[in-house]
C-alpha cells in the first residue's frame, strides 16, 4: 500500500511539473532534457538577459520550480540556500551552519550537492554534512549534521552526491572511504526511517561515490539504482529493501575509479559509466534492471570496452543516449544495444565536469574554462554556437522556460530564447 501511495505521488508532482520546472539536478525526469521550446545558441556574456553576482564559489547546479530559482552556495563562510525570481531579483538567502572549505579549491566547494524540490519543501545537502529542508519561503523546516551523527565522510575529492525525494523521504547515499549506506529521512521530522548498509571490499579509491540515485519501476514499484564501489545496486523505494546487486564491473581490479557520472535508465535498461575516460580506462555496460537476487551473471545486456566517460552524465534524448566525453567528444548511443549512431567532437580541448542537458533538440556541453557549446543533435550533430562566458563552469547548463540558467564561479546568468 505504501509503496503504491509513493508512485501515485511521485506520478502527481510529474504531471504537474510545467515546462517552466527543473525540479531536481537533471530535470523533472532525470534525464537531462526539457521537452520543447526556443532556447538561445548564440550570445556573448556581457549581453544576456541577466547576471547575478554569487555570495561564494558552488558547483552546484541550480533548480527551478514555478519560477523561482533555487541554489546552494557559501555566503559569509557559512552553508547557505538564494533563491532568485526569472529576473535575478533575489527573494531571499537563509544561512545554514559553519561551510566545509573544498579540499580542492580549483573544482571542488563546499557545495557541489544540487538541491531538490517536492513542490512543498526544498531538500539540501552540504559538504559540512548538513542535511537540511527548507519551505519554498526560507524557512528551515529541519537541519541535522551527518558528519556529527556518523562521523565525517572520507573522500580524495570532494562530497558530490545529490539528495532525490519520494512521497515521504528524502533520499541520500552516502559512498566514501568507511561505513557506506543508503537512506530515507522523513521529509517532514528529518527523522531517519530506514538505511541500508553498502560496503565493498574495491581497490584504492572506488569505494568513493558521487553519484546520485535514480528512480525506475521495478516490478510496478517505486525503486532506485545507485552506481558506486565497483557496484549497481538496486532499492525499494518505500523502505530501502535490497532489490538486486550487480558486480563484475572492475574484474582487472584496476583502482583510483571512482565513480561520478550517474547512470541513465531506458526502456528496462541502466546505461552504466564505468572506469575512467580521462585515463582511456572507460567502458561501458547496458545492465537489465528487472532483476532479483546477485544479477551479476545474468542481466548484462551489453557492453563496451572502446568508449566511455568520467564526470559528466549521459542525457537521454529520443531513444537515444548521448555521452560527452572527458575532451569533448559526443558519443550518440543506441541504450538497447550499446551501438554507436554516431561519433563527433566539439571544438578544442578543454576538459569537461558538467554535464551535457539537452532543450528541444539542442545539447549543450559547458567546458570547464567556461565556454558553453550549443549544437543540434540527431542522425548527427551540427554545431550552432560557442559562448565564452568569461569564468569556470562546474555546474550543469538549467534549459527552462525559453531560458538557459547558467551558473559559472562568480556568477549566475541568465540567456534568453526567442
Amino acid at each position: 500500500m505504501r509503496a503504491g501511495i509513493i508512485a501515485l505521488i511521485v506520478f502527481f508532482l510529474k504531471s504537474v511539473a510545467l515546462a517552466e520546472d527543473w525540479p531536481a539536478w537533471r530535470g523533472p525526469n532525470a534525464d537531462g532534457c526539457a521537452p520543447s521550446g526556443e532556447y538561445p545558441t548564440r550570445w556573448s556574456a556581457d549581453k544576456v538577459a541577466w547576471k547575478v553576482e554569487l555570495p561564494g564559489k558552488g558547483g552546484s547546479t541550480p533548480i527551478v520550480w514555478q519560477k523561482r530559482i533555487f541554489l546552494t552556495t557559501p555566503a559569509d563562510g557559512q552553508d547557505a540556500v538564494l533563491s532568485l525570481d526569472m529576473e535575478g531579483k533575489q527573494r531571499w538567502l537563509t544561512r545554514l551552519g559553519p561551510e566545509s572549505p573544498p579540499r580542492h579549491t580549483k573544482l571542488g566547494s563546499s557545495c557541489n550537492a544540487s538541491p531538490v524540490t517536492d513542490g512543498q519543501g526544498l531538500f539540501v545537502r552540504f559538504r559540512s554534512g548538513a542535511l537540511a529542508a527548507l519551505e519554498l519561503d526560507g524557512r528551515v523546516r529541519w537541519r541535522i549534521d551527518l558528519a556529527e551523527k556518523f562521523g565525517p565522510e572520507v573522500y580524495v575529492w570532494d562530497q558530490g552526491s545529490s539528495p532525490v525525494v519520494t512521497g515521504r523521504d528524502v533520499i541520500y547515499a552516502r559512498m566514501h572511504h568507511g561505513d557506506s549506506w543508503v537512506a530515507g529521512f522523513d521529509k517532514a521530522t528529518g527523522e531517519l526511517r530506514w538505511q541500508v548498509k553498502r560496503n565493498f571490499e574495491v581497490p584504492n579509491e572506488n569505494d568513493n561515490g558521487y553519484t546520485t540515485p535514480v528512480f525506475f519501476q521495478h516490478q510496478g514499484k517505486p525503486a532506485f539504482l545507485i552506481w558506486g564501489a565497483d557496484h549497481l545496486t538496486a532499492y525499494a523505494a518505500a523502505d530501502g529493501g535490497l532489490l538486486w546487486s550487480c558486480g563484475g564491473f572492475n574484474p582487472g581490479g584496476t583502482g583510483n575509479w571512482p565513480a561520478i557520472a550517474t547512470p541513465v535508465i531506458h526502456k528496462g535498461i541502466a546505461v552504466i559509466p564505468v572506469g575512467r575516460d580521462d585515463r582511456n580506462q572507460g567502458s561501458m555496460e547496458g545492465i537489465r534492471v528487472d532483476g532479483a537476487g546477485d544479477v551479476s551473471a545474468t542481466h548484462r545486456a551489453w557492453k563496451r570496452d572502446d568508449l566511455g566517460i568520467f564526470c559528466c552524465t549521459p542525457v537521454l534524448w529520443q531513444d537515444r543516449v548521448y555521452l560527452l566525453r572527458d575532451r569533448g567528444g559526443v558519443a550518440c548511443l543506441d541504450p538497447a544495444t550499446g551501438k554507436t549512431l554516431w561519433e563527433e567532437a566539439l571544438p578544442g580541448r578543454g576538459k569537461y565536469y558538467a554535464s551535457p542537458v539537452i532543450a528541444n533538440g539542442i545539447l549543450y556541453a559547458a567546458r570547464e574554462d567556461g565556454v558553453v557549446f550549443a549544437a543540434r543533435i540527431g542522425d548527427r550533430m551540427r554545431l550552432l554556437g560557442e559562448n565564452p562566458m568569461g569564468e569556470r563552469i562546474i555546474a550543469s547548463p538549467v534549459p527552462v522556460d525559453r531560458r538557459l540558467l547558467i551558473r559559472g564561479e562568480n556568477h549566475i546568468f541568465c540567456v534568453s530564447g526567442k
